[in-house]
């Protein structure tokens, strides 16, 4: 412990770095308890009264000096000090520094500075001695950065400036680089700042001695007479000289200012060259190349280039150094050289992947084409093998191919194999025979020819013969289904007409009527799939539409995903084909659920979007009307942008092979065309897709609805009893009639079911079981028949012949036609001009009656 006056306070700061162990002597601890113990003996020899004064003494002396020192520590006259501070090496490092050092406290005033510090800031003393801003802050040049150095020594923190100081009297001026930091991390040392301040000046000028001579040899390269440039491992043109710049018609500047790649200066896929050698690690390697490289104007220029390439420990390839030779002047001054150049081009830019390779199909030259076909095929760098970039299966041919060129035979067939690679790519290889006579180190030269599109396109015909066949065949099992159907309906509408709801046996033949009801669905959607539906749109509601396809969409779309519709209020009519609407909701409900294979939510919407809203849409191809939306929507992974603009296109998949035709969206987005509607899709990969349907606002005409709304009315009960005759007649629509049919139908139990329902209702029926016996009939009848009902495919006479018969004797003859394919199945084979009505199979009696009354109450 020793005491120190306020002046002595300026050396306190440089030892407070880090807490040092306390360090005393023991020995004159030890003396003061001695004597202590000493005079606590000797005091105890004079008796209790005699020492009680001596006692009392020491302690009060003892009290005092306690008292006294405990004050002077607390005003900080005195200290406990390590004695490591009083160690003349530790403060003879500081004061002898080559850099200025000082510290400043709190308020900034210098408790410490060496000497020189005192030199660089022009003290003549320690009674000069000034902290930096007072030195520097006049000095516009510098007072920038000292503000910077202050803000930051209050706040604690680091900083470095480099500032540069004029000189007096035109002196040459100097740098100088100052420093800040908090003299410790202790709370209390941190209010502390030590600042150094050195003398930069001869780094400065070692520094502009090596720009400059840096600049004499870049001017010296980019005015050298061949080129050089330099690529960074991402490709982009790290540094081009004048000289190329010049050669390919380039602004030095603009290619300094970074943009361009080298596939923009190197023609065709000779890039590929300088990217695909192989990797060593740790090796610089330099290849020689000879390409075309590409003029800012699109025109080429034959050059020769020296590429050296280097590369990490790790194999990583770091920037390359290319020396480049013009050849151009070769074609003129040297016949033997332009024949080179030119067959250089060819062999380089010829669309077919090109390589020699010995008998263990190692390649030993190959053109640029054949570089980037292994980079496409993800193939390793490392391998020079040409059977890697087959697959492992047809790898066998074409090392069978290989071995026959390496024995000199001279007609090796061509073989076609699968290629390596992620995605499924094919090639087709030609190799021939090289004379070992040239060269013994090459067997054999291979050409390949990628064949990828040309078998995908063989794939999409063969893909599209075998849905046209199924098609032929889903279409004729649905017309033998519905004249079986057909049957069965027309049967069940007589037993419901035969019993009361009361009866027993009457919820079993409801039971029947609902089964057959749902086998014409699954009917109507194999004409669907065969495309020989005739398109019958009528006006929906889409809210009772999607409603009643809840149920099948949540079958559909499994556990996984969560369903909801969202309706729109008072949603618009439109007119479309509800079995083709429902289709496409299906359709696209069953894409969203391939989209999300570990669940989801899928979201159908419908709204109103008027023609002001449409607009703002500005959805390309779409005018301005009314328009009924429905959005269906899903959280799966999304499209990606690239394929996007192709998802519409016939064919196009992107499942694995037999997991899909890709037609679903064709024929979604023919299906809303041919309706008068649009569809647009709004995707991002990983973020769900939406597809929106817009579909035009139908406008009913008024004579149109006053029919339905009288039906309606007498469904609800809403006629009244004190109404007119004539109103109470339009509850119930009148299916009864008068006339003569000729009915004419190959299948006899439809034929006596479809006589005996119109014969209930009040119409001759003359029956035939073909064409020839309609005619025969039509013969004896003599004018008599008002109307024929005819199935299309019969034998001996169809029904379009059938009909160009009957209306040469009478054109004014009425007809419908009855058949299980759609109506323009057959209509190409009628003449034009002709009029006729078609009923698609299989239908109801009441459907028979109502579509007989009808045709029969047309004017002739």
């Amino acid at each position: 412990m020793t005491a120190e006056t306020d002046h002595d306070l300026t050396r306190e700061p440089v030892a407070a770095h880090e807490p040092s162990p306390r360090s005393g002597s023991i020995a004159l601890v030890l003396l003061v308890a001695a004597g202590l113990v000493a005079v606590a003996v000797g005091l105890m020899t004079l008796g209790r009264a005699q020492a009680q004064p001596y006692i009392l003494g020491i302690l009060a002396v003892l009290a005092m000096v306690g008292l006294f020192n405990l004050f002077a520590f607390a005003a900080g006259i005195i200290r406990f000090v390590d004695r490591s501070l009083d160690d003349p090496v530790m403060g003879r490092i500081a004061d002898h520094a080559f850099d200025g050092l000082a510290v400043t406290d709190p308020r900034g005033h210098v408790v410490y500075s060496n000497a020189a510090y005192l030199t660089l800031t022009g003290a003549s003393g320690p009674q000069e001695v000034r902290p930096v801003e007072r030195v520097f802050i006049g000095n516009p040049d510098v007072s920038e950065a000292v503000f910077r150095l202050l803000k930051a020594a209050r706040e604690g923190k680091r900083q470095q400036e480099e500032v540069r100081i004029s000189g007096h009297d035109g002196s040459q001026g100097r740098w100088l680089r100052m420093r800040v930091r908090p003299l410790g991390t202790g709370k209390r040392e941190a209010k502390y700042a030590v600042w150094s301040i050195a003398d930069i000046t001869r780094d400065r000028e070692r520094q502009e001695d090596v720009f400059q001579e840096l600049q004499h040899a870049i001017e010296y390269l980019d005015h050298a007479p061949c080129g050089f440039f330099s690529v960074n491992p991402a490709g982009e043109l790290a540094y081009v000289n004048a000289t190329l710049a010049n050669w390919l018609d380039y602004d030095l500047a603009e290619i300094g200012s970074g943009g361009l790649k080298l596939t923009d200066i190197v023609s065709g896929d000779g890039a590929s060259l300088l990217t695909a050698i192989v990797a060593v690690p740790g090796e610089v390697k330099t290849e020689v190349f000879d390409i075309d490289l590409r003029m800012r104007t699109g025109k080429t220029m034959p050059v020769r280039l020296y590429h050296k390439l280097a590369f990490g420990a790790d194999g990583a390839p770091g920037p390359s150094r290319t020396l480049v030779i013009s050849r151009a002047r070769d074609e003129r001054s040297d016949p033997d050289r332009a024949a080179e150049v030119r067959f250089m081009r060819f062999f380089d830019h010829t669309p077919m992947a090109i390589a020699t390779v010995d008998r263990g199909g190692n390649v030993v030259r190959a053109n640029a084409r054949y570089a980037k076909l292994g980079q496409a095929l993800g193939l390793d760098s490392a391998s020079k093998s040409i059977f890697r970039a087959v697959n492992s299966r047809d790898r066998h041919l074409l090392i069978t191919a290989i071995n026959q060129a390496a024995e000199g035979q001279a007609d090796v067939a061509p073989v076609e194999v699968a290629l390596e690679g992620t995605k499924e790519r094919w090639g087709q290889f030609f190799v021939t025979p090289v004379d070992a006579a040239e060269n013994d180190a090459e067997a054999a030269i291979v050409h390949m020819l990628e064949t990828t599109e040309r078998r995908a396109l063989e794939n999409q015909i063969n893909q599209s013969q075998k849905m046209e066949t199924v098609g032929q065949l889903a279409g004729g099992i649905a017309h033998d289904f519905n004249n079986v159907l057909s049957a069965i309906m027309m049967a069940n509408d007589f037993l419901l007409n035969a019993h009361k709801p009361t009866d027993p046996s009457f919820q079993d033949i409801m039971q029947i009527k609902q089964n057959a009801t749902r086998a014409a669905t699954l009917v109507r959607q194999l004409l669907a799939f065969s495309r020989r539906q005739t398109l019958r749109p009528q006006v929906l509601d889409l809210g009772d539409a999607l409603s009643d396809l809840a149920m099948l969409l949540r079958r559909l779309i499994g556990e996984k995903v969560k369903h909801e519709t969202i309706h729109g209020r008072d949603l618009w009519p439109v007119k479309v084909d509800v079995s083709q609407f429902e289709q496409v909701i299906v359709n696209l409900a069953v894409n969203a659920r391939d989209a999300m294979p570990d669940g989801g939510k899928l979201i159908i919407r419908t709204a109103n979007v008027t023609a002001e809203e449409a607009a703002k849409l500005a959805y390309k191809g779409m005018p301005a009307a009314d328009y009924v939306r429905i959005e269906v929507a899903d959280t799966g992974t999304g499209i990606p942008a690239d394929i996007r603009d192709k998802i519409f296109e016939p064919f196009f998949s992107t499942k694995e092979v037999g997991k899909g035709t890709g037609l679903g969206l064709s024929t979604v987005y023919g299906i809303v065309k041919q309706t008068g509607g649009f569809i647009y899709v709004d995707s991002e990969p990983g973020q769900g897709t939406s597809f929106h349907i817009f579909l035009p606002r139908h406008h009913a005409e008024p004579e149109v609805q006053e029919q339905p709304a009288a039906v309606v009315g007498a469904a609800n009960g809403a006629a009244k009893e004190t109404a007119p005759a004539a109103a109470e007649a339009k509850p119930r629509t009148d299916l009864t009639g008068q006339g003569t049919i000729l009915l004419v139908e190959d299948e006899e139990g439809l034929r006596a079911l479809n006589a005996r329902g119109l014969r209930s209702r009040g119409y001759t029926v003359v029956e035939a079981e073909n064409g020839v016996e309609a005619m025969e009939v039509l013969e004896e009848q003599s004018g008599a028949i008002d109307l024929v009902v005819s199935d299309v495919v019969m034998p001996e006479m169809d029904g379009p012949t059938l009909l160009k018969a009957m209306r040469e004797k009478n054109p004014d003859i009425k007809f419908i036609f009855v058949s299980g394919y759609a109506e323009d199945a057959f209509e190409k084979s009628l003449p034009e001009g002709q009029q006729f009505d078609f009923l698609p199979k299989p239908f109801t009696l009441s459907q028979l009656v109502a579509a007989v009354k009808e045709t029969m109450a047309k004017a002739g």
